[in-house]
């Protein structure tokens, strides 16, 4: 057998038994919740994105978790980090709602146009991902549809197959468009949670400054620049500031 072949199936039994390894844990972790034994059971699920899976599934669980031990800066992370990988299931938009209830600071959001509801929510039905895929099932099925069009003998079976094709091409390449621009967005926004108590953040990027408003544990922000260990970051109601880098825990580090 060829040193090749050796390395492959090598990294063939390590993929599956880290997978059953995995397996193992999250039932052992069900098992600690079911319990009301909550902090085992986050012990497990940390094992688990420590061997590199992470799942809406995995991430929800510890909220849940981290909700019933009180702790509302986690819980809320978890919970945002879940929804980041199922951006549309009720379930945790549900469970988030309760923990954010938990939080002291209420900011209300800048008002959205009509226009702009509509574009985030026709951006936000799938991610980039589910975009490209729903792209290229659209693409094959222009092709079998344009095919189709050549071997048919029925004039109105030929019509029909035309029209369906270049229509199906037109929504291929819209969701290419929408792949895209969900892609820009996601870039753009970079989310994190205040894991401190309470922080002030201040106006500049230093201890010396004035400090402009305070924030809680648990309150989601944007971080837009990061200088010297300090981030600048904006809150739902468009208001700036710096605070370290410390205080809160970016969703998007997986």
């Amino acid at each position: 057998m060829s040193m090749k072949k050796v390395v492959v199936l090598i990294c063939l039994f390590l993929s599956s038994f880290g997978f059953a390894q995995n397996e193992q844990l999250f039932s052992e972790a069900t098992e600690y919740y079911n319990n009301g034994e909550f902090s085992k059971a986050i012990e497990n699920y940390e094992k688990i994105v420590q061997n590199g899976q992470h799942s809406a599934a995995l991430y929800f669980n510890m909220g849940n978790c981290y909700y019933k031990l009180n702790s509302i800066g986690p819980s809320i992370y978890y919970y945002e980090k879940a929804l980041l990988l199922n951006p549309n299931d009720d379930e945790i938009l549900n469970n988030l709602g309760y923990a954010q209830n938990m939080r002291l600071d209420a900011i209300e959001e800048i008002p959205k146009t009509e226009l702009s509801k509509i574009y985030n929510t026709t951006i936000g039905l799938f991610t980039c991902d589910q975009w490209a895929y729903l792209a290229v099932g659209l693409v094959l099925f222009f092709i079998v549809t344009y095919l189709g069009y050549f071997f048919l003998r029925s004039a109105n079976q030929k019509r029909i197959a035309f029209i369906t094709s270049f229509f199906t091409l037109g929504l291929g390449i819209l969701c290419i468009l929408l792949a895209y621009l969900q892609q820009q967005q996601y870039k753009k926004d970079n989310p994190a949670i205040v894991f401190s108590k309470e922080v002030k953040v201040s106006s500049e990027p230093n201890n010396n400054s004035e400090a402009v408003f305070t924030l809680h544990e648990g309150t989601k922000v944007n971080v837009l620049e990061e200088l010297d260990g300090w981030e600048k970051i904006r809150i739902a109601d468009g208001q700036t500031g710096w605070l370290l880098a410390e205080n809160v825990r970016k969703l998007k580090d997986f």
